[in-house]
Order: structure tokens, then sequence, then C-alpha cells
């Protein structure tokens, strides 16, 4: 009898681990969890790299993932509950947000407005993720130039980061951060374009049409390689040792993000990673630029100036590749290929391992 109840209590735990519906489970509200939105297996592997490198510097034994995505979204998240429970990792769980969301009912309570308050008020912070592009339908633009492929993605993750900052767009709206202020929310690309449009900002919908003038491959690249931001060669030349991305610079702007928050010299213009099209154009509210591109064109940066642990950038600081050489490709048809890890040095991967290194500091101090 004592076999068969222990066996029943393993049973029960190890599906809870591994129940896609973890904040309604009984699950130990003594841990800290950090949120991660669009949990694809790929991400996960990211984070998994991060943690083992230090270079996400967080102790698992207090700190647990717990991946939060939305049932309309085009991803299936079956495979990741598989990946988990193929590996046996106990660390990560997940979370299905359920509910009915449009492009105009995202801006205030909805369906899913209680889900996401638990999954605010038992979690430390949040990371929002790179991806495709936002139906510009959300800030109140038509389709010109955006490929839109998921939006039912695009739809939670807007109203989730509303429901967290607030915005232009339902100012009587009171965000969940009046609660807690010093929960951390941060995004890489897609991640800091969502951030803006959910506090009523716009984008960009195409960098080189809309702010040179390039409608073409061929036009492009005309534009100079450090003004781009994603490879344009690869749609003109074939190749299979072109890369997809560019390595370039930004600048910092005169707000305290960079120099202060994350230690490094206002003088310097770190070499980041770059795969995106669409950019920040109208600002969202209390939303404060800290970074732009090489030519001062593109905002590279964003933080909160109310939640002092709300900050965002259009780059990748999270690629593997950047910390340890991986294949060797090339940007140009006639460069010899190269890691990405060369390509930046070691200043720009100190740069990236301080802004890491922050990010670690603000979740080892938060709260619950």
């Amino acid at each position: 009898m004592k076999r068969f109840l222990l066996l029943t209590v393993c049973i029960a735990l190890f599906l809870s681990a591994f129940s896609q519906d973890f904040f309604n489970t009984d699950f130990n509200k003594h841990k800290k969890y950090i949120i991660l939105t669009n949990p694809t297996v790929a991400n996960l592997k990211t984070i998994q790299f991060l943690v083992k490198a230090k270079l996400l510097d967080v102790n698992t034994n207090k700190m647990k993932f717990v991946g939060v995505y939305f049932t309309g979204q085009a991803y299936d998240f079956t495979q990741t509950k598989k990946f988990l429970e193929e590996n046996e990792i106990e660390n990560f769980y997940l979370n299905e947000i359920k509910g009915e969301l449009t492009d105009e009912n995202l801006f205030g309570e909805n369906d899913c407005t209680p889900q996401l308050k638990k999954v605010f008020e038992n979690s430390t912070g949040v990371f929002f993720f790179g991806g495709p592009d936002i139906q510009p339908e959300i800030y109140d633009e038509g389709n010109s130039l955006s490929v839109v492929t998921d939006p039912g993605r695009h739809r939670f993750e807007t109203t989730f980061l509303f429901h967290l900052l607030g915005g232009y767009r339902n100012e009587d709206f009171k965000p969940f951060l009046e609660e807690n202020k010093k929960y951390l929310v941060t995004g890489f690309c897609l991640g800091m374009q969502t951030m803006n449009v959910a506090a009523g900002g716009t984008l960009i919908q195409d960098i080189p049409a809309e702010i040179y003038a390039a409608e073409t491959p061929e036009k492009t690249v005309e534009i100079g390689r450090q003004n781009l931001h994603r490879n344009y060669w690869q749609e003109m030349v074939k190749d299979s040792l072109l890369m997809g991305i560019n390595l370039h610079t930004i600048q910092f702007t005169s707000h305290p993000f960079f120099g202060k928050a994350v230690d490094v010299s206002k003088t310097f213009y770190p070499r980041v990673l770059s795969s995106h099209h669409q950019a920040a154009e109208k600002i969202g509210k209390n939303l404060e630029v800290t970074a732009v591109s090489a030519d001062g064109k593109i905002v590279e940066g964003l933080a909160h100036k109310k939640y002092p642990n709300v900050f965002a950038v259009q780059f990748h600081p999270e690629v593997p590749a950047l910390y340890k050489d991986r294949e060797k490709l090339k940007f140009h048809p006639d460069d010899q290929p190269t890691t990405y890890n060369d390509i930046i040095g070691k200043k720009s991967v100190r740069f990236h391992e301080e802004y890491w290194g922050y990010i670690s500091y603000v979740l080892r101090k938060s709260k619950n």
C-alpha cells in the first residue's frame, strides 16, 4: 500500500512538473519564477546555454523558469513539453494562457487579464524573445511592408506587456507594475518592438524602404554594411556560408542605462548582432531611448523612466555564437568565413557579458 501511495505521489509530481497549466497547480510559492514568453525548444536551449555559461547567473535551486504562451500561437508547444520530458529537465515548467484576443481588445481587461495577473503575482521577471513581424493593425496602421506569420503570438505578447506597463492606448488602466515597480521586464529584437507597441508606440515597417528609400536588395546593400540590420546579400547570391544576420556597431545616448546600470564606457561602440528589418518609430509612453545605430537613425535600446527594471534592446545578446566559436560564416560573398565571436572581438563580448551581468543582478535582488 505504501509503495502504491509513493508511486501515485511520484506520478502526480511528474505530471505537475510538465503540466501546461503550471500556475494552477500546487506549485512551490517559496521559489522565484522567471517567465519566458514563446517558450519554443530553441528558446529553452538558449536559456540553458546562458545559465550553464553563467551569463544568466542565477541560482536554479531557488529560481525556476516558466514558459508562458497563448493557446492561439502558431507554434506547437507540445514539442516543448516533449523536449522537457525526454530530457528530464526539472527547472522549466509550462503555463498556457487561454481566451479570446483580437487586435481591438489588447489594451485593457480581456479574457487573459486574470491569468496574466496570476503569472505576474507569482514571478519575479519576464523575457520577451525575437520573432516575426507584428501586424500593423495593432498600432493602427495598414500593412504596407510587414510579413505577419503569427498574429496570435503578437496579440498575446502585446496585451501581456500592456498589462505590465500600461501605455498611451488606455491611460486609465493601472499597470501591474504599480504593485511591484522593481519587477524585471526585458526583451530582444521583437521583444523591444512589442514593448514599444504595447506602450502606445509605432514601428517602421521596413528600414531600407522607409529610411533609405531602398526597395530592392541591390539598392539596400548600397546603404553600406554598417547601416544594414540583416544580410541582404543572401537574397542575391547563392552561397551556403552567407550569414542571415549582420554584426554592426551601436552608440549610446545620454540616458544613464548604458554607463551607469550596465558598466560600459559611453565612448565605446560595441558590435552587436542584428536580424530585423523593422524598428521602433514613435516611442511609447514612459519609454526612453538608450542606444541608437551608428548613423543614429534606428533605435537600438529602450528603458522605462518610471520602472527601473524595464529595458530592452533591438539586437540579440542571447545568441550563443557571440560567446564561443561556432561555425565560420561570412557577410559579403568575398569575405573570408569567420565566427561571430571573432568578428565582434573581445571588447564587444565583454559588453554583452556586462549586459547579462546586470540582468542577473536585477533578478537576484528581486522579490516576488
